[in-house]
């Protein structure tokens, strides 16, 4: 592996940590402010993140928009595995850490307004998983499309200049906005996998990873080979 590939891995890891620590903790704390701190919250750190790790890695955090990436042509297949591999890693170390730090479901530093209504792991859940999961899988499909049409206009060809960050952290806010109630708008299965491994229920794990992975995929066919601005090199 060359370093050029370890440094990348390695900003991946932690990007998704920090993504998915900050994510999850946010829908933990929804009950009492309500959607906007997750929707804020995911589309804050995105931001910020991608101007820490970009440089390094391009600053995926996300195992779908690296699968819109592959399938688009603009990263190799090994480059891809490994950082689906860091990713997914990243989602569930970060789940696990902020488990230990706050104990669960059984801590005594839970504010009443949480646990008044049952404690949860930041999983990425709405009305639609339980009852209606490939409606809900279909919805995520959306919003990893939606989510990877941005990056790759706003990023990859650099249409948004140096506010690729700020567009792109922008739209994961709204699609969470928009759908955050339906399905916990996940957009990202590391940020699905990790809080439901933590939680012990992976029923909705695979309808996620299909509507996810598809998403991402049919985004990255369509800008990789369709919507490719003239000037793209």
């Amino acid at each position: 592996m060359d370093i050029t590939l370890i440094r990348g891995t390695l900003a991946e890891f932690l990007g998704t940590f920090t993504l998915v620590f900050i994510g999850a903790a946010s829908v933990i704390i929804a009950p009492i402010f309500g959607l906007a701190a997750p929707a804020f919250a995911h589309g804050l750190i995105v931001t910020g993140l991608i101007y820490t790790y970009g440089h390094f890695s391009g600053a995926q955090f996300n195992p779908a928009v690296t699968c819109g990436l592959l399938v688009g042509g603009k990263q190799t297949i090994l480059t891809s595995l490994v950082y689906m591999v860091a990713q997914l890693v990243g989602g569930v170390v970060a789940t696990f850490a902020l488990m230990v730090l706050i104990g669960g479901g059984e801590s005594m530093y839970l504010p009443e307004a949480i646990a008044g209504v049952g404690f949860n792991f930041g999983q990425t859940t709405g009305y639609l998983t339980a009852d209606a999961i490939w409606q809900a899988a279909t919805i995520e499909a959306i919003l990893a499309f939606l989510l990877v049409s941005t990056i790759f206009q706003a990023a990859v060809y650099g249409k948004a200049g140096n506010f690729a960050g700020v567009a792109i952290g922008l739209t994961l806010a709204a699609l969470i906005f928009a759908a955050g109630p339906l399905t916990g708008a996940s957009i990202n299965p590391a940020r699905t996998f990790g809080p439901a491994l933590a939680a012990g229920n992976l029923s909705y794990v695979v309808p996620y990873f299909v509507g996810l992975f598809a998403g991402g995929a049919l985004a990255g066919l369509l800008h990789g080979y369709v919507l490719v601005p003239e000037d793209a090199s």
